[in-house]
């Protein structure tokens, strides 16, 4: 089963300005990130405003991605939906068109204890092969529901295919803990971008890390040089990896990443409503801020 590693782009899904996914603009930016030598590929997140989508709407994303990367980068497909029904309909659908694997988030908005998070990784995890392999998502900060290392260790030992963690809290100690799960044989990706290199240090596999979608070349060059073992090398690109992520506000408004897609010749669509574009203002201001990274 291909693991997560190294530098996995979530990509940003580009609408037209009437919603409708800009499959065009999606193949641009897939054909940008693998130019610029990311190891995987991440769509329909949240970076890919997932819940706004309808299922067709996602499994057209999905299926554009894997069919433009052609195997030339791993690409695993978020299918976490609001309806456990979806989740389900959205991963059988990933290993139908030959995605590498899933990501699935925790069930959220509504309460969810111990007892029926494993229940709901049982149930999804179950629909696919079991040599097909499931990241659980834990986003709490946004999902509301979070899953401790004791009940991970659970979902793990019951879901044979559940091999790993996308963790997007900036909590080092549980990323430790997350790390001892399955005797340490656990795959944990890292959600917060500024903290790339110390959680490879740590022992994580990677980054899942919305602002290397705008600019992917300085995280390459963090795991590049980690890779390489050269720590201050790996220092000075994680500096200039966490000034971008400040400045695009650590991806709090996707907008700002479609805009710098754009900047740099990949046309990054608009937001889906209710979500906004920025202003005219804000755009020329954005393009001010970051003109001394652009090409």
């Amino acid at each position: 089963m291909k693991k997560l590693y190294g530098v996995i782009t979530a990509m940003t899904t580009p609408f037209t300005s009437t919603g409708e996914v800009d499959k065009e603009a999606l193949e641009q930016q897939v054909e940008f990130l693998i130019s610029k030598g990311v190891n995987c590929l991440y769509p329909t997140g949240t970076t890919g405003e997932m819940y706004l989508m309808s299922v067709e709407e996602r499994k057209l994303v999905a299926e554009t991605v894997v069919k433009k990367a052609a195997g030339r980068v791993t690409v695993y497909i978020h299918v976490g939906a609001m309806a456990q029904e979806d989740t389900i309909i959205l991963a059988k659908h990933a290993e139908e068109i030959g995605a590498d694997g899933i990501g699935v988030v925790t069930p959220s908005y509504f309460t969810v204890d111990d007892r029926a998070m494993v229940e709901y990784y049982r149930a999804v995890s179950s629909v696919v092969s079991k040599e097909f392999p499931v990241y659980v998502y834990v986003i709490p900060q946004l999902a509301h529901n979070d899953i401790t290392p004791e009940t991970m260790e659970i979902i793990c030992n019951e879901c044979i295919n559940v091999i790993g963690v996308k963790y997007s809290y900036p909590d080092m100690t549980r990323l430790l803990q997350y790390l001892r799960v399955n005797d340490g044989e656990f795959s944990v990706v890292f959600g917060a971008d500024h903290m790339f290199l110390p959680a490879l240090a740590a022992g994580a596999d990677g980054t899942v890390s919305g602002c290397s979608g705008p600019f992917p070349e300085a995280f390459v060059e963090v795991y590049k040089q980690f890779k390489a073992g050269d720590m201050q090398a790996a220092k000075k690109a994680q500096d200039k990896a966490t000034s971008l992520a400040w400045l695009m506000k650590g991806g709090a408004d996707m907008s700002i990443f479609k805009h710098i897609l754009t900047f740099r010749g990949v046309r990054g669509g608009h937001m889906k409503k209710p979500l906004l574009d920025l202003t005219k203002e804000q755009v020329e201001q954005l393009k001010k801020d970051v003109e001394v990274y652009l090409d």
